[in-house]
């Protein structure tokens, strides 16, 4: 039986920095060499980089959004899939992808990584959250600065499920 793709999420701000938007681009461009697909909630920002960086590399998106209208998804997304949920789409984001990479994020960001967390799916952080219970540090986002690293290590701990 061949290998099948692997989806990896890639989540983060619709108003991400210059900096975000370069290491987005670079996670997506390297998930498509490696034959992921990318998936993503399908807007601006994190999402439009990373799909552009998917799409420039020959890679497929697919976009997850919170709308009525699939015209409000980003040029880059191949396959747009329409909700109407809001911010409810993000439990689908992380629940359609066996690896989740985060970077930066806000709000919404965070509640796709409690989703990821809660799900045993593996979330690498590029520049996002970081976690602690009780006063302590809690580890379970896997920290990389390196958009190389951090598909490196989403496709090696993809999950099925």
């Amino acid at each position: 039986m061949p290998d099948k793709k692997k989806f990896v999420a890639v989540i983060g701000s619709s108003d991400a920095s210059p900096e975000e938007i370069k290491l987005a681009e670079k996670v997506g461009r390297e998930l498509a060499k490696q034959g992921a697909i990318v998936v993503c909630g399908g807007l601006g920002g994190v999402m439009e980089a990373a799909c552009r960086g998917a799409s420039s590399a020959g890679g497929l998106t697919i976009g997850i959004l919170p709308g009525d209208s699939a015209r409000a998804a980003n040029p880059y997304v191949q396959i747009p899939i329409v909700t109407g949920l809001g911010y409810a789409r993000n439990a689908l984001v992380v629940k359609s992808a066996q690896a989740v990479i985060a970077i930066g994020g806000s709000y919404g960001t965070l509640s796709e990584t409690a989703f990821a967390l809660q799900s045993n799916i593996p979330i690498i952080g590029l520049k996002t959250w970081a976690l602690s219970r009780n006063g302590q540090p809690d580890d379970s986002i896997i920290r990389t600065e390196s958009p190389t690293e951090a598909v490196k290590i989403a496709l090696s701990r993809a999950v099925d499920h």
